[in-house]
């Protein structure tokens, strides 16, 4: 099985492309096309939604030629396409309607089943030009198209392992079930009790400010420009290098809670405070990077502890674009050791935004899949699951 995913959830627009060989369990990445508009959102300080969905129409269609010529699927042909009925889908985007017309058309069907799209969470206005782009390739194309769930494609990141050079094991079938999943990304910060694939239960959830939002927001008020998690985590690792440490203590904020939930705007408040009370100079704010990372990892480690004891289980799965963090990573790894419990990371090129994530997303809900240029509809809160 084929299939192409597409990703327009935040700033990243997304086209990858993956081969199922449903005997062998296993499955080979042809493209996995990533364009980012991260320097465009720096002016702005974080995601300027109507700006990401612009550029989104703008790159969808140059994305999804580097991925068919990742892919060598790239041939030139004809395709017969519905030009009112695929007009009529991207009415909202006439860029990308025209780009679309101009391309589509002329190249052979390529050896697609299945296209699977992001249809939440994320920024509303960037999800609706990526289902937009899906629905019409579809109808193009008449294949079947599954709106998949972001957060499930991280958790599906970290159930892939690399056999060689583009082929990679699946592992849902390798693993015991209940796992626990943490998601963790700049919108999400979550532990979820993974039953089986598709089957989740949120057992935690931020009461706030997710994990890289508290990252960017304290980055901001120290300075560093967008994006922030990168460059706290940085300043924190040259911190411990040469014994810098904050001029103050910060809070841990719930983590003796008796619930697994998570609040850290009173950290960014924390921060916002002790700056005022201190002269930033480069040692100050190295220091207190540092302690803003050992504080957020600090409360991760303790919730996810106390969730393996309390859900008894054997596989801890993480995922989201935090979890590049190196000194996360690394106390996660530590907490599995002293846990016994089997930890699945996906690789760091596979934790923030991809479409290869929203590809595997799409196997996994064949189930869910709908007729070519089926309405879809994009929620900007669609949740994982119900709370546990």
């Amino acid at each position: 099985m084929r299939i192409l995913g597409i990703e327009t959830s935040c700033d990243e627009t997304a086209i990858s492309i993956i081969d199922v060989d449903e005997a062998a369990n296993s499955v080979r990445v042809l493209a996995n096309i990533v364009h980012t508009q991260m320097d465009l959102h720096t002016p702005y300080g974080g995601v300027f939604p109507m700006l990401a969905k612009r550029e989104h129409a703008k790159n969808l269609v140059p994305v999804l030629k580097q991925a068919l010529d990742a892919a060598a699927m790239h041939t030139p042909g004809t395709t017969s396409i519905d030009l009112a009925q695929t007009e009529e889908i991207l009415k909202l985007e006439p860029e990308l309607f025209t780009a679309f017309k101009a391309f589509v058309p002329t190249i052979a069907k390529p050896n697609i089943d299945l296209i699977s799209v992001t249809a939440g969470p994320g920024l509303e206005p960037a999800l609706w030009v990526g289902i937009g782009f899906a629905r019409a390739l579809s109808l193009a194309w008449n294949v079947p198209v599954v709106p998949a769930n972001h957060m499930e494609g991280h958790v599906l990141a970290a159930l892939i392992a690399p056999i060689s050079e583009g082929a990679y094991d699946l592992l849902n079938r390798r693993i015991l079930y209940p796992a626990l999943s943490l998601l963790i990304s700049g919108g999400h910060t979550q532990i979820v009790v993974t039953d089986a694939v598709g089957s989740y239960r949120i057992a935690g959830d931020t009461r706030d400010d997710a994990v890289g939002e508290c990252f960017d927001k304290v980055a901001r008020t120290l300075g560093l420009a967008y994006p922030g998690g990168p460059k706290v985590s940085k300043l924190a690792a040259e911190a411990r290098a040469e014994g810098i440490e904050s001029p103050e203590p910060l809070p841990r904020p719930m983590i003796d809670s008796p619930d697994l939930d998570f609040s850290f705007s009173g950290l960014k408040t924390a921060v916002l405070y002790l700056t005022k009370r201190v002269t930033l100079d480069e040692r100050t704010i190295k220091g207190i990077c540092r302690e803003a990372e050992d504080a957020v990892t600090d409360v991760l480690v303790a919730k996810v502890r106390k969730a393996i004891e309390i859900y008894a289980v054997e596989t801890m799965i993480v995922g989201g674009g935090v979890i590049a963090n190196p000194h996360i990573r690394q106390a996660l790894e530590r907490l599995a050791v002293d846990s016994t419990v089997k930890l699945l990371l996906p690789h760091t090129d596979h934790s923030t935004d991809n479409a290869l994530m929203m590809a595997l997303a799409g196997y996994f809900n064949t189930d869910k899949a709908l007729q070519p240029g089926a309405d879809i509809v994009a929620k900007g809160t669609l949740p994982i699951g119900p709370r546990a």
